[in-house]
């Protein structure tokens, strides 16, 4: 038997006054899955993930996330349950080093003389530990993060999200602005990101980055799903359709007959 789903999205409907964002959408994310997340702009992608993160309520339909359904009212309460959402423009604070990032509303402290003062060293140590868990590399923690690349701060953001207890993690548009290399590191960091269990909503509009990584992609299309298919199984030519409308809801199993993806495939 497949293991259970993390997040189940359950015939979800958004409507914007007699504007119909999402149109019945039924997907599921299993513990240790990346799902790419496909379609133009106006599919409802955004609003789809909105819902998730709970910066918007549904008009319909039912949120299951880790065998709860939810009624998420902000984004945290989210948060709270372990989803956290990872934008281009990221949530890190440059001003500061890699460990006060690290541990931003966690600080570790202890009293001197009835003051709180930070345990800096211990930070630092437990800031180390984690990202060489998750396969970073930073020479110095006490580097200002406007100081470092576009890929080590996403890898601080995702490896500080999976210290912190993360379960599901949604990547919107997470690679734009990076180059060659450093988009390469930051697959590479999804990929190690998926290993630990984590369930990975990736959004993209770059289909070379969906099968690099992703177990399963699924194209939305005006508000709804148009493909549910595992990436070993489709080629680009076929989700280029299923985007333009060219082929209509090839894969979409049913919510009861999706089964979990082989650890590690991402092809």
């Amino acid at each position: 038997m497949p293991a259970a789903a993390l997040l189940e999205l359950i015939d979800i409907r958004k409507s914007f006054g007699a504007i119909e964002a999402l149109r019945g959408v039924t997907l599921s994310v299993f513990p240790g899955e990346v799902v790419a997340l496909l379609g133009d702009n106006g599919a409802g992608k955004s609003t789809l993930v909105k819902i998730v993160a709970g910066e918007q309520r549904q008009s319909s339909g039912r949120v299951v996330y880790d065998g709860i359904e939810r009624h998420f009212t902000s984004p945290g309460d989210a948060k709270a349950v372990g989803i956290e959402t990872v934008y281009q423009d990221l949530s890190l604070c440059t001003n500061l080093d890699v460990v006060a990032n690290f541990f931003m509303g966690r600080e570790l402290t202890r009293r001197v003389l009835g003051l709180p003062v930070l345990r800096d060293r211990e930070m630092e140590a437990e800031t180390a530990r984690a990202l060489a868990a998750g396969g970073t590399q930073i020479p110095s923690l006490r580097t200002k993060v406007e100081h470092l690349s576009g890929g080590q701060r996403q890898a601080i953001e995702l490896n500080r999200f999976v210290h912190w207890g993360g379960k599901l993690v949604i990547l919107d548009e997470p690679f734009a602005a990076l180059g060659v290399e450093q988009t390469r590191r930051g697959l590479e960091t999804v990929d190690r990101v998926r290993a630990r269990g984590i369930g990975v909503i990736l959004i993209t509009h770059v289909m070379a980055q969906a099968f690099a990584v992703a177990d399963r992609i699924v194209v939305m299309r005006q508000g709804a799903i148009a493909g549910d298919l595992r990436t070993g199984e489709t080629s680009p030519d076929e989700v280029v359709h299923l985007i333009t409308g060219g082929i209509e809801r090839i894969g979409a199993a049913p919510r009861n007959e999706q089964v979990q993806p082989e650890k590690g495939a991402n092809t």
